[in-house]
């Protein structure tokens, strides 16, 4: 019952936080966090660098995945050593990805794709972890469960994900398609639920002129999806459903992702279908068929009490508190926007 509890308690919580950030971050002030000072350019003037929120999000939504994958790990009993092990090697090919695959596919270098790196880390995790239980059998440890790892790590990406597009709707990036240009069907199911986004330094304005204008709340609609899909995967792999969870949470969240570019407006590339709706539905073929190779048993009965156990610890949490760090240096400083800054000096108050 606690299991369930936990997990209810979760969504409660992701809920309000949905509802409240659909409602604020389309606006122009939800953009940027602070500006820092660069090189001078006389007079008092410097260039800036912009810290976005972007940052701010993108790092909580990949800090609370990894702490999400840390309580389901723990709650099978894998240790603490290794469990952080496989997650940092797996966001060190994966982080780098998102900006590799943007690269190659829509040819832009200051740009990120979560899409590409989630493929990249579909393809690899199988082979790491198989690889990590190399490791272990040579220093004459216990192997981590195959099937009930790669079920935690897809429901962490579902959590991750869903989170990460609230940074989409502070950024302006990710935007769906005008009402106005739409069918009828969809402006329809969206009249009186849009996003209009204000200020002409979030993406959709430059990048599309659709600020002030209603459009499809492709990111909400993504984010409420892919929670709700990591919710019940949690739920079936707390009562060791671990294969369920894996395709549930693989299958849903990839299956939506080919889907909802049908209904976004932002550039995915010049062919109809996009090289990302391709990664996807490979996504969910390549989950059926490690599914049907990984056997079905391994892990100890899951118990969130334990997760959480191993949670807390003061390694842990400053592990967390450096990712979260590091993602936000390495995603939150705006390259794509600037800033002047002029310093001056409050004369009455001297």
């Amino acid at each position: 019952m606690i299991n369930l509890i936990f997990v209810a308690a979760l969504g409660a919580a992701l809920w309000l936080a949905l509802r409240w950030a659909f409602h604020h971050f389309p606006g122009e002030e939800w953009q940027f966090l602070a500006a820092v000072p660069k090189s001078r350019q006389g007079d008092g003037v410097r260039e800036g660098t912009n810290l976005t929120y972007y940052g701010v999000l993108s790092a909580t939504a990949y800090t609370l995945g990894v702490a999400l994958f840390l309580v389901m790990a723990g709650s099978i009993g894998i240790t603490r050593l290794a469990s952080c092990a496989l997650i940092l090697l797996l966001l060190a090919l994966c982080v780098p990805a998102s900006r590799w695959v943007a690269r190659i596919v829509e040819n832009k270098r200051h740009t990120f794709t979560v899409g590409g790196a989630s493929f990249v880390g579909m393809i690899l995790a199988p082979w790491m972890i198989a690889l990590f239980n190399g490791v272990l059998g040579l220093l004459g440890k216990a192997p981590v469960p195959n099937l009930a790892v790669l079920a935690a790590i897809a429901i962490a990406y579902a959590f991750g994900e869903g989170i990460g597009r609230l940074a989409c709707i502070s950024f302006g990036c990710c935007y769906g398609r005008s009402l106005e240009t739409s069918h009828p069907f969809w402006r329809k199911a969206f009249e009186n639920r849009h996003f209009v986004f204000s200020g002409k330094t979030k993406k959709i304005a430059y990048a599309s002129g659709l600020d002030g204008q209603p459009v499809i709340p492709i990111q909400a609609l993504t984010a409420v999806c892919y929670i709700a899909t990591g919710l019940a995967s949690m739920a079936l792999f707390l009562t060791s459903c671990f294969g369920a969870a894996f395709l549930l949470s693989v299958g849903v969240t990839q299956a939506w992702r080919a889907f909802s570019e049908f209904l976004r407006a932002d550039y995915r590339g010049e062919q109809p279908i996009s090289a990302y709706q391709i990664m996807a539905a490979l996504a969910v073929a390549y989950a059926f068929l490690v599914r049907w190779a990984l056997p079905a048993g391994g892990g100890a009965e899951p118990s969130i009490m334990v997760g959480l156990e191993a949670l807390w610890d003061p390694g842990i949490l400053l592990l967390l508190q450096g990712l979260w760090v590091a993602t936000f240096l390495y995603t939150g400083r705006s390259t794509v926007t600037g800033s002047t800054l002029s310093f001056h000096v409050f004369k009455d108050r001297i």
